[in-house]
């Protein structure tokens, strides 16, 4: 779906874009990177889903005058050591950790483009 401009302020992402190991494609490749030895995590499923997580980020933020909050509720990027692999394949933007700093991103700009929270 594709939503540009000031009709779109919010994307929540309720959990990480892992792609499931039970797909026949992820599978196979998973089983590819085992068998010569690599990690097939770190090496295959956790890139791509920085990838998916930076494309859904993309949904919000396209220009320079875009303005909104990427909500992701999943807890696995800050308390597992991976996560930071997600937050460093992000735009450099404002983290919101509360209900309480959104409103504020909220009233701080109102009517002001060009500012991100994540």
């Amino acid at each position: 779906m594709d939503v540009p401009g000031q009709a779109l302020s919010l994307v929540v992402i309720d959990k990480l874009p892992f792609a499931s190991p039970g797909e026949p494609i992820v599978a196979a490749r998973i089983d590819r990177l085992r068998a010569s030895g690599q990690d097939a995590f770190s090496g295959y499923q956790l890139p791509q889903a920085a990838l998916a997580l930076k494309q859904g980020f993309g949904r919000l933020i396209r220009g320079a005058t875009d303005r909104g909050i990427v909500a992701v509720l999943d807890g696995r990027m800050t308390r597992k050591g991976y996560g930071r692999v997600f937050v460093e394949s992000l735009p450099r933007c404002r983290v919101l950790r509360s209900p309480e700093d959104a409103a504020e991103f909220w009233a701080q700009g109102a009517g002001r483009r060009g500012a991100t929270g994540a």
